[in-house]
């Protein structure tokens, strides 16, 4: 293979898979609407496998800013929900904490070395 055969291979493996992931993007946008009817979905998955490069674009260009309202949306969920985990773990006393790894002790949910790592946790 030559130098230019090679480069070439390349540009094009690299534009086959930005090709896939805006696809899935695309995809993935349509199920996260809930504001999107099933049939209007339907349709869009429909000419995206007729008329991909066409479909996407167009999507891209009518779409676009929704698609980018919703992931945001999507990853202020995600925060608020990993925020409010956190607060709700970090607030339980080391007691606490020893008492729940014990009772998983007892149940046989973990072994004696997990439970001691759970409790040296709990008292740093």
């Amino acid at each position: 293979m030559s130098f230019w055969e090679v480069l070439w291979l390349i540009i094009v493996s690299f534009a086959f898979v930005a090709y896939l992931l805006m696809l899935f993007l695309i995809i993935g946008d349509l199920f996260r609407d809930r504001e999107t009817s099933g049939w209007v979905k339907a349709v869009w998955i429909v000419c995206l496998l007729f008329f991909p490069l066409i479909t996407a674009v167009v999507y891209l260009i009518f779409r676009g800013q929704g698609m980018a309202e919703r992931s945001s949306a999507e990853a202020a969920q995600l925060k608020q929900a990993q925020d409010s985990y956190i607060r709700e773990t970090a607030g339980t006393s080391p007691a606490a904490q020893i008492a729940d790894a014990k009772k998983l002790l007892e149940e046989g949910s973990i072994t004696q070395a997990e439970f001691d790592q759970l409790k040296s946790k709990a008292l740093a």
